[in-house]
């Protein structure tokens, strides 16, 4: 149950940076952490990943930050904290706010942009002129993956419903499978990358449209090494790792135009459990959850 309640401001401890968010960010993390799928912390706890905001204080063994920079990054190990109208988040995993974007806006993008980052360049390590099936290209995740896939030479093959057709081609999709009524396996061959942000069934007949010594990797789980063996891929599982760095990355390219955020339902933080409805089916627009916390 997600419930507000008062609690004392937080101080920022060695390494920690004190925030006033301005808005944070709503993902699956978040429900798996409230589902207790996921057990880091005891409870109670503050729920929430992403955020933007401005910085309120600095902690002990901090540099590179003032009081009053804007800021946007993710919170912590255990992606905790954020549903807050203050946070104390790891100051390495914190980045200064692209210039381009709002506070809502980049509350929606560190986590999901890193993790496509991560998936095509350190993960799969995508060259100019290859081919990558993207699984939920219009999802979160497979949105910013398009985008980063497109830029870099890599031609796009993405898997989403048939509305979401013309948003993946302005994106950089050359093409758009729709799951809905095309088998992917009967429509795609060959190619050199699946990027994988849906698992299950549709995780395991990717593999068969990758090219012997291709690559699959998933952030949403393994792939078993006998399949692995039987369809002669390679595939791999992994938990993001938002840096200072690889943030300052993803900030260049949306202050350059070459990425776009997406952002869908923007709620106040009293209407979390309503983001968390959305989050498990309930209608809402396409594009991220985001809580605009005053």
């Amino acid at each position: 149950m997600i419930s507000s309640d008062d609690v004392p401001r937080p101080e920022p401890g060695a390494g920690q940076l004190l925030v006033r968010v301005k808005a944070a960010g709503v993902g699956n993390w978040d429900a798996l952490i409230r589902e207790g799928t996921v057990q880091l912390q005891p409870l109670p706890l503050i729920l929430g990943a992403e955020l933007s905001g401005i910085v309120e204080d600095i902690g002990a063994d901090v540099s590179g930050f003032n009081v009053g920079d804007q800021v946007y990054g993710a919170t912590n190990a255990q992606f905790t904290g954020a549903y807050a109208e203050y946070a104390v988040p790891l100051a390495r995993m914190i980045a200064p706010k692209p210039k381009s974007l709002g506070f809502v806006e980049a509350a929606s993008a560190p986590i999901v942009a890193v993790t496509a980052w991560q998936m095509l360049f350190d993960y799969a390590r995508v060259t100019r002129g290859q081919t990558a099936l993207i699984l939920g290209a219009a999802g979160n995740v497979g949105a910013y993956a398009v985008q980063l896939a497109s830029d870099a030479g890599v031609h796009v093959i993405a898997v989403a419903g048939a509305a979401h057709r013309q948003y993946l081609t302005m994106l950089g999709a050359e093409r758009v499978v729709d799951y809905t009524t095309e088998c992917v396996e009967d429509a795609v061959s060959g190619v050199d990358v699946v990027i994988d942000t849906v698992g299950g069934e549709a995780q395991h007949r990717a593999l068969r449209v990758l090219k012997r010594g291709g690559i699959l990797v998933s952030a949403v789980s393994l792939v078993p090494e006998p399949l692995q063996e039987q369809y002669g891929v390679r595939a791999t599982y992994f938990y993001v790792d938002v840096t200072n760095a690889r943030l300052n990355t993803i900030s260049e390219l949306f202050d350059t135009g070459k990425l776009v955020t997406d952002v869908g339902t923007v709620l106040p933080l009293d209407k979390a459990s309503l983001a968390h409805e959305m989050l498990g089916g309930a209608p809402h627009r396409r594009g991220k959850i985001v809580l605009s916390i005053a």
